[in-house]
């Protein structure tokens, strides 16, 4: 593993791996949390299962966490190397023109998404993680003491967006991961390998996805916001 990361194509193709890996998970991510639009039941009943089931929470999450982890490592390793090979191409010619503004500001668009991971940690992670390992609460109830209660989840995402503040940084950091995936996902592609008699499908796959995915999330948190 290591001699495939000490090589660029090596750590391009593994960079490309882990993207299509986070693509993979955020779109149940997303498909979960619509379920909230439609059915406050539906979503309580997969939530609970999605946060009780032993598979998901200690193989399948420790594996996310690390993904995330190394995704965005590689990420800045491979920016500092671009951006000392571009600062030797440029003095003979024009990077920008042989590049896009998306693809010469991953690193920027990366940040912004890191620091949105840190906020949807602090808001819904980390209070899970407490309730459940901590609190030793497993039974995701309202009143772990009453089993008529029902489940917390949908009120802890409704709540959440309550502040506009909040919907705007949601909405923001969702811009920012739409420009992010638009270059990502082409390039996770083409590091792959997996650029064909297929590419302009995938290409067009792609783009529906960096734009679809993002505003529906936005979607789902004016719905929460406007819904109060």
């Amino acid at each position: 593993m290591s001699g495939i990361l000490n090589s660029s194509i090596g750590r391009k193709f593994a960079m490309a791996l882990s993207a299509l890996f986070l693509m993979i998970f955020l779109l149940q991510h997303f498909t979960i949390n619509l379920l909230s639009v439609f059915s406050e039941d539906t979503f309580n009943n997969v939530s609970h299962f999605m946060g009780t089931f032993w598979l998901i929470q200690y193989v399948l999450q420790p594996v996310l966490i690390l993904g995330v982890i190394f995704h965005f490592v590689m990420g800045f390793v491979l920016e500092i190397r671009n951006r000392n090979a571009r600062q030797i191409s440029y003095a003979k010619n024009n990077g920008s023109a042989n590049s896009s503004w998306m693809s010469r500001n991953m690193i920027w668009s990366g940040l912004a998404i890191l620091a949105f991971i840190g906020l949807h940690f602090y808001d819904f992670w980390a209070p899970e993680i407490n309730v459940k390992y901590f609190k030793g609460d497993m039974s995701g109830l309202i009143d772990p003491d009453n089993v008529n209660s029902g489940f917390r989840y949908w009120e802890e995402l409704h709540h959440k967006f309550v502040d506009i503040w909040r919907v705007v940084l949601y909405c923001i950091a969702f811009i920012f991961l739409s420009l992010h995936l638009l270059h990502g996902f082409s390039s996770a592609f083409q590091s792959t390998g997996m650029n064909n008699k297929y590419t302009k499908s995938l290409q067009g796959f792609g783009k529906a996805y960096a734009i679809i995915i993002p505003l529906g999330f936005v979607f789902i948190a004016l719905f929460h916001h406007f819904t109060h």
